[in-house]
C-alpha cells in the first residue's frame, strides 16, 4: 500500500511546486475520492481535523515551515496503483485549479470536518481524527453534479 508522501509525491510530479495547505487539501480529497470510486483506502495514515481544515501529521511534518512544498523526501509515486493514479489525476483535475483558501473554506463546510470538530471552537488546536467512514459516507452521498 502506498503512503501519504507517495501520494503528495505524485501530486507534486504533476502539479508543481504548491502552498502547503492546498497540498493537504489534494491529498485529503484523494483518499476520500479513492475510498468513494474504488472503495479502497489510498494511504494509511489518519486525517485529523486542524483549524484550517483536513491535515495529515506525517505529511504537514515533512513540510513545516515551508509555505511553498516542492517536493517530498521518501514519496514515491511509483507505489501508486494505475487506479490511485487516475483517482488522484481526477482529483487535481477538478481541485487542483482552485486556490488553497477556497480549499480550505471547501472543506470547512463539508460534514467529515464539521463533524470531528464538534465542539472544539474554529482557532483552536486539535488532532481530533476525520474517520474514513464519514468521509466515505459523506462524499459517497454527494450528486454528481456536487462533486
Amino acid at each position: 500500500m502506498a503512503n501519504v508522501l507517495d501520494v503528495a509525491s505524485y501530486v507534486l510530479k504533476k502539479k508543481g511546486p504548491l502552498t502547503s495547505w492546498k497540498l493537504q487539501k489534494l491529498v485529503y480529497y484523494s483518499q476520500a475520492w479513492s475510498l468513494v470510486w474504488d472503495d479502497a483506502i489510498m494511504f494509511p495514515e489518519k486525517i485529523e481535523a486542524w483549524s484550517n481544515g483536513p491535515v495529515v501529521r506525517r505529511l504537514f511534518d515533512i513540510h513545516r515551515g515551508q509555505y511553498i512544498v516542492s517536493r517530498i523526501p521518501d514519496g514515491h509515486p511509483k507505489n501508486l496503483t494505475p487506479t490511485e493514479k487516475e483517482t488522484i489525476d481526477s482529483v487535481i483535475e477538478y481541485y487542483g485549479d482552485k486556490s488553497s483558501q477556497y480549499l480550505s473554506d471547501l472543506t470547512h463546510m463539508e460534514d467529515p470536518w464539521r463533524l470531528a470538530r464538534e465542539g472544539i471552537p474554529d482557532d483552536s488546536r486539535s488532532d481530533q481524527e476525520i474517520t474514513l467512514e464519514s468521509i466515505a459516507e459523506y462524499y459517497g452521498s454527494l450528486e454528481p453534479e456536487e462533486e
